[in-house]
């Protein structure tokens, strides 16, 4: 029974993760892997493209009473290729286009074949460039970091 869950969960892991990438990458890097694919297959749309409000929940400490800290804009879309495979895409903004590519992608990418090229061709120089914006943030942040040094100056 452990097994089955291992099995269940690898594939649910790299769905999470392609998710993760292809919500953040641009419109020109989802727009270079689709033609890295060949040409868009047929799909039909089962949501949207549409943009709304989720109620974004703020938390003090990290353990304090969560409390509703405001409202962000969210684009989705969910479409079905012609084979069965249905995708879906979510991004911050108002950018449809973008949310529907995503989903075209993450229904593709369930084919190992196209996994494959779309990590070679997208999600791998994703990691490699968000991962360098999340260092170059790490190191501008350090710079401007004051250090406290208190002196004990002996018994009062």
């Amino acid at each position: 029974m452990d097994t089955a869950r291992e099995i269940e969960t690898g594939p649910q892991i790299d769905r999470k993760r392609i998710a993760d990438l292809l919500a953040k990458a641009t419109i020109a890097e989802l727009e270079s892997a689709l033609a890295a694919l060949g040409p868009i297959p047929d799909f039909t749309a089962l949501r949207g493209p549409e943009t709304g409000l989720v109620m974004v929940k703020g938390r003090i400490g990290g353990g304090g009473a969560p409390f509703n800290l405001g409202e962000a804009t969210v684009s989705r879309a969910s479409i079905r290729l012609a084979d069965g495979r249905v995708g879906h895409g979510y991004r911050l903004g108002t950018d449809r286009k973008a949310a529907q590519f995503s989903a075209v992608l993450d229904a593709l990418a369930q084919d190992e074949a196209a996994r494959n090229t779309l990590e070679t061709a997208l999600f791998a120089p994703l990691e490699a460039r968000l991962t360098q914006e999340a260092e170059r943030l790490e190191a501008e942040t350090a710079a401007t970091k004051v250090d406290f040094f208190t002196m004990v100056r002996g018994e009062d």
